[in-house]
């Protein structure tokens, strides 16, 4: 199993400097990747429920743009990798998102990896001028389409619904060969069905309250997706799965008497990530911020160094 880090890119209080020291210290301890997220604008009023907290409320306001934020990044490492966790396809261009991408793979020595999901907040497409909400699964699984065709072909055509083009040239491509992996987030059939068909990998959030994602259910799920993935004439062990989760602080609870995921002493966490591994997950990717940087390193180098070498 490899592990990765998510990214502070969301906190008010996160400097460069606290950026570049998180991210230059997890390559030194070989972490495979960092997960960068995915805002452009937070609209003063959200009626939009998010997802991954029990009272469907999104609080945060500051927030870095993503694809900015890994280069920045990319610039201060040379081997782990950078992940967009998760970019909201619909938010921009497809033609402009594949130039900027395949630049920063092609400057980065290939290090860049495209988490994909079809987002969430209705205020926030309608204030970027994104196609239709109603419309972002169809958008998104077009997009896909669109960045393959730029990224694999010598006189790239594509001709859709929400996407056209024609007689260009689109150099330099991705070092990544046949492209730059695209892994799918979201934890519903419709993102299993994506997955399989026109992904590299699918990244659920899980070990949350309103998305536990217990290991026996996600065995249940990627027999799902397996499933599709042969429909689709696809082989499901080409299909990475790149769990994402928090290091929760000991105490913290999904139900009274039960300990959360991700809590407790070095073993409690390393029997989750082992639970984890051996339900199908590839990639362990763990969230250990604070609202004090020094402290994140902490939690940083004690889970590299306490916690995994006893899975």
């Amino acid at each position: 199993m490899e592990y990765g880090l998510h990214l502070a890119v969301s906190d008010p209080g996160v400097k460069p400097e606290h950026l570049m020291d998180f991210v230059r210290r997890a390559e030194e301890l070989g972490f495979f990747c960092v997960t960068v997220p995915d805002h452009i604008v937070i609209p003063r009023n959200i009626s939009s429920p998010y997802p991954y907290t029990l009272d469907k409320r999104y609080t945060r306001r500051h927030h870095l743009e993503q694809i900015t934020a890994m280069a920045f990044l990319a610039g201060a490492t040379r081997r782990i990798r950078l992940v967009a966790s998760v970019m909201i396809a619909p938010y921009r261009h497809p033609v402009v998102v594949a130039k900027m991408l395949a630049t920063l793979d092609f400057l980065s020595h290939g290090r860049v990896i495209l988490g994909l999901g079809v987002g969430w907040m209705k205020e926030e497409f309608q204030l970027v001028g994104a196609p239709r909400f109603e419309d972002r699964g169809r958008v998104t699984d077009e997009y896909i389409r669109a960045f393959k065709e730029l990224w694999t072909k010598e006189n790239p055509a594509f001709h859709g619904t929400y996407c056209n083009f024609s007689d260009l040239a689109f150099l330099p491509k991705p070092v990544q060969k046949p492209h730059i992996p695209i892994w799918i987030g979201g934890h519903s059939d419709q993102a299993l069905r994506r997955a399989a068909e026109l992904g590299d990998g699918w990244h659920p959030i899980g070990a949350v309250p309103t998305v536990p994602l217990e290991p026996e259910e996600l065995e249940r799920r990627l027999e799902r997706l397996a499933e599709y993935a042969r429909a689709a004439g696809r082989n499901p062990k080409e299909i990475r799965v790149a769990f994402k989760a928090s290091l929760f602080d000991p105490g913290t609870e999904i139900r009274a008497g039960q300990r959360r995921r991700f809590t407790g002493n070095a073993e409690q966490i390393a029997s989750d990530v082992r639970g984890y591994q051996k339900a199908g997950v590839d990639c362990l990717i763990l969230d250990v911020r604070t609202p004090d940087p020094a402290q994140s390193l902490e939690r940083l180098d004690w889970l590299a160094q306490e916690v995994l070498p006893k899975v």
